[in-house]
């Protein structure tokens, strides 16, 4: 089981096929077991890293403050142990918000950025609606529910309902990836608070790396307005958007989204 010292953490990863190194980052409470539809369709072409945030999955959960610039120096000190210097960053949701702050923290490390379904936070940010909120942020709600009980919960606000019925082996296996290394409270509470304080509005027009935003119109946790400001703040940003997609657009829109990904990292290649 892979795990790297990274600081005063170990890091959980996993590496799946060859290329040049891509390095996806989960979003809140979620592992890096929840990228199971993606992995397959982008390990054909690229060295795909997985790994787990502090506070989730196989790495350390430490209950101290953490902040989306801690999880960002977790990445880089990940590639460094890995013996990476440069890598394509893709973050979903709270992971997008770390490769914002990882973008403009390290862009020698860079080759090119993929943000998910994720915010620049902050007042500029457009927020979910109140039963999202609770979704999200309601501790109370979580100590009441088992993990499959709140996995259950959680999944119609990651994709549309009708996804869900006709797909019940992709929803039974994500209940069964969130069920399997469970985020327990404190992972919950500690990367609440960091995605809270988190606002890089005023900074985005310093990212220098090649940039695709992607978001489904349907998103209940973060509305896709959040995209058209990411790609509106950020200098030569692509946008995409996906009609009728959830959160989960990586789930739901599998292909077209490996598609549009695929595409973005094969006209960025490190080495022409």
């Amino acid at each position: 089981m892979p795990t790297v010292k990274v600081g005063d953490v170990s890091i959980y990863y996993e590496v799946h096929g060859e290329g040049e190194p891509l390095l996806l980052i989960m979003g809140y409470g979620h592992n890096s077991g929840h990228w199971f539809s993606q992995i397959p369709g982008l390990s054909h072409e690229y060295g795909v890293i997985a790994f787990d945030n502090r506070g989730t999955g196989r790495s350390d959960k430490p209950d101290i403050p953490y902040t989306v610039q801690m999880l960002a120096e977790d990445m880089s000190g990940l590639l460094e142990a890995l013996g990476i210097d440069a890598a394509h960053i893709y973050g979903v949701s709270m992971g997008g918000m770390i490769a914002q702050e990882f973008a403009l923290r390290y862009p020698d490390k860079m080759i090119g950025l993929i943000l998910g379904c994720t915010t620049c936070g902050g007042r500029n940010s457009i927020m979910p609606d109140a039963e999202a909120m609770g979704l999200l942020f309601d501790t109370e709600r979580m100590k009441r529910l088992t993990p499959e009980e709140g996995a259950r919960e959680t999944l119609p606000f990651l994709c549309n309902q009708e996804f869900i019925d006709n797909n019940p082996d992709i929803a039974e296996r994500y209940i069964a990836k969130t069920v399997e290394y469970v985020t327990p409270l404190r992972g919950f509470m500690r990367q609440a608070e960091a995605i809270t304080a988190h606002d890089t509005y005023n900074r985005l027009p310093q990212i220098k790396a090649p940039t695709l935003v992607i978001a489904g119109t349907a998103d209940r946790l973060v509305p896709v307005e959040n995209s058209r400001i990411l790609a509106s703040r950020i200098p030569n940003a692509e946008l995409v958007i996906l009609e009728n997609m959830g959160h989960f657009f990586f789930m739901e829109a599998l292909e077209e989204a490996n598609k549009a990904i695929l595409d973005f990292l094969g006209h960025h290649h490190r080495f022409h």
